[in-house]
Parts: C-alpha cells; sequence; structure tokens
C-alpha cells in the first residue's frame, strides 16, 4: 500500500498547492482520498487522471469536493477519446442529497454511497468509517489490506469512538486545524496535541499531520503533537509517498 500526499491546506490552497487530499495505490488501483480545490491539477504531478480508478469523498464541504467538477470534465473528456474506464466511481455518504445526486454526471462519474456502519471493498481495500465531528456530516476512512491499514480522520474535532477506529493503524493522517489557544473556541477541529494524543492512545506507528492553518506557525502544531505522541509525527509532505 502507498500513500501520497496531494495537499495538505485546510479551508483553501495555498497558492500554487493543493487542500488536504492523498492518492492511495496498491496493487495497480488508484484512488483519490478527497478532492478538493487544486487537487486535479496536482494529482497530475504523481499519475495520469486516466489511471485514477476511484475517489472517496470525506465530506461535502468545498475543500473537499471543490475539484469534483472538473474531475467529471476530465472524465467526460476521457470517456470521448475512450482513454477513462467510465462511469468513473466517487464514493460518498448520501446523507446530503442534492450533493450526492451531483456526483453522477452524463454517464461519466456514479455516487456509491457510504453508510457509517457498512464497510466496503474499494479496490484491494476492505474501506470501513467513523463518524465525525463536523459542522456537516463526515466520515473518518480507514484502509486495510494485507495486515496494514492508514487511518484519515478527516475533519473532526475529538471524539472518543475515534480511538478504537485506529486502533494500531501503521499510518494515522490526522487532521491538525487548530493551535491549542483555539480548542475549544472553534469547533469541528483537532489540535496538533489532541492529533498526537489520538495516535498514542490507538496505538498507531505513524503520524502524519493534514489540513493545515495557513496563519502564525504551523510548527506550534507539530511540537504538540511531537509531544503527546511517541512514535515518529510529521507534518503531511507535499509529494511524499509513504509505502506500507
Amino acid at each position: 500500500m502507498k500513500i501520497t500526499t496531494i495537499g495538505i491546506w485546510g479551508g483553501y490552497p495555498n497558492k500554487n498547492e493543493a487542500t488536504s487530499s492523498f492518492l492511495i495505490e496498491q496493487d495497480g488501483f488508484r484512488c483519490l482520498v478527497d478532492c478538493g480545490s487544486g487537487v486535479l491539477a496536482a494529482v497530475q504531478n504523481y499519475t495520469e487522471l486516466k489511471d485514477i480508478d476511484a475517489a472517496v469523498i470525506s465530506h461535502y464541504h468545498p475543500d473537499h469536493v471543490a475539484d469534483i467538477g472538473v474531475l467529471q470534465h476530465a472524465a467526460m473528456v476521457g470517456m470521448q477519446l475512450k482513454e477513462w474506464r467510465t462511469p468513473f466511481p466517487i464514493f460518498a455518504h448520501d446523507r446530503d442529497k442534492a450533493m450526492f445526486d451531483s456526483l453522477s454526471y452524463k454517464g461519466v462519474t456514479e455516487g456509491v454511497a457510504l453508510q457509517a456502519d457498512q464497510p466496503i471493498e474499494i479496490g484491494p481495500w476492505q474501506v470501513s468509517f467513523c463518524e465525525t465531528i463536523h459542522p456537516v456530516y463526515c466520515l473518518a476512512l480507514k484502509f486495510t489490506a494485507g495486515g496494514k491499514s492508514v487511518v484519515f480522520t478527516a475533519d473532526t474535532e475529538w471524539k472518543e469512538e475515534l480511538v478504537a477506529f485506529s486502533e494500531g493503524a501503521d499510518l494515522l493522517v490526522s487532521e491538525a486545524n487548530l493551535y491549542e489557544k483555539y480548542v475549544g473556541i472553534i469547533k469541528g477541529h483537532l489540535s496538533g496535541k489532541q492529533a498526537g494524543e489520538l495516535a498514542e492512545r490507538a496505538g498507531a506507528r505513524e503520524l502524519w499531520l493534514t489540513h493545515l492553518p495557513q496563519y502564525d506557525d504551523p510548527t506550534e502544531i507539530l511540537e504538540a503533537a511531537r509531544a503527546s505522541f511517541g512514535g515518529p509525527a510529521q507534518f503531511a509532505a507535499i509529494g511524499e509517498s509513504k509505502n506500507l
């Protein structure tokens, strides 16, 4: 299993970069995790668009879905050129009917509904879900294959159930959008310390921090995570890959 960082920002991307997104690959199958602003351009540094087999969306905030429309246009062009396998599946929850329905487009993409309590197979992975605490309905994701697992918290504030959900993860990719001074003030997100605590209590082997803020000094977030997690912790680095 190979995980590549496509973007790391929350809310909106820094110049020439992308919001939080990852490419996960195994046995020739490629899956895009979230598709927000700048993602479709950025992911082409690591793969041809036609070689991506599926996308999974954690929730419908723009920094996670803004590039779905251009993904659909790419799929349409690819279908016309007979270069894409269509319909291209986009996995997401259906709690927001209008947004879910928009994932299916002219036969070139197809929305596939996810349920929090129903693990499914996507390519070579068993994928399971955990509801998070966020202003809109959102799902954390766990990809498992060959005895290895990676967990993406997506957007969330502290939720005790995420500890068990993340238990034993070989890689925990956690949002860390808050400086400690904003915990309890800004809702729906984790601080670096909380991300580290989640990794520590879950027994994760490694921690990557994503969905970062563009203001102040994010190294404070990383230092707080490292202070609460005994294993290796780093910012998810754009273009960096991890093989599990």
